[in-house]
């Protein structure tokens, strides 16, 4: 069997991340305007291939102002850095539903090898006649290895933005 074409329906997924802020509770954000493909193969998924783009400028956390600052030049620097991108090297497959997926992660022009784990979901006909499978990804990246250095040190000790950036994505990819 030869691999298949999946593009994601960014109207059923999300990209999210969570980091540490004043050290006692995670800020969760997500990316609005992104896109993706899969490249799958059922019987060798070595054989398979991912990658997908972000628009940098589009980071949500719901609050404005921490939207703009994370845009500027102290975290995603948007203007110089409009996408973040990641794209498969290696995809091996953990048991019946689990992978782990290598790739190159760039953000803020910089590209760093990364693992993430990966639920394989499922797959399932759709009403209008298509097929449609889900993904679960999870990784963990700190955002210092990518240029992203800012912070402010606390009174009482720590810092106000933590290093470790905790990313998921929920996939649901469409059979092209």
């Amino acid at each position: 069997m030869t691999a298949s074409t999946w593009n994601f329906d960014t109207t059923h997924s999300t990209v999210h991340f969570t980091v540490r802020h004043l050290m006692v509770t995670k800020v969760h954000g997500s990316f609005k305007t992104w896109s993706g493909s899969l490249s799958f193969d059922d019987a060798d998924i070595s054989k398979s291939h991912f990658s997908a783009e972000i628009d940098a400028a589009s980071v949500d956390t719901q609050e404005a102002k921490r939207d703009e600052h994370l845009r500027a030049p102290d975290f995603f620097d948007a203007a110089s850095f409009p996408k973040l991108t990641f794209k498969s090297t290696k995809i091996v497959k953990k048991g019946d539903e689990e992978a782990v997926v290598t790739g190159d992660l760039t953000i803020h022009g910089v590209t760093k090898p990364v693992e993430m784990n990966v639920e394989i979901n499922g797959e399932v006909k759709d009403p209008w006649g298509g097929t449609r499978r889900g993904f679960t990804g999870k990784t963990s990246i700190s955002r210092k290895e990518f240029g992203m250095t800012f912070n402010a040190a606390l009174d009482a000790g720590g810092v106000m933005v933590g290093d470790k950036i905790d990313i998921t994505l929920e996939i649901q990819a469409v059979k092209a």
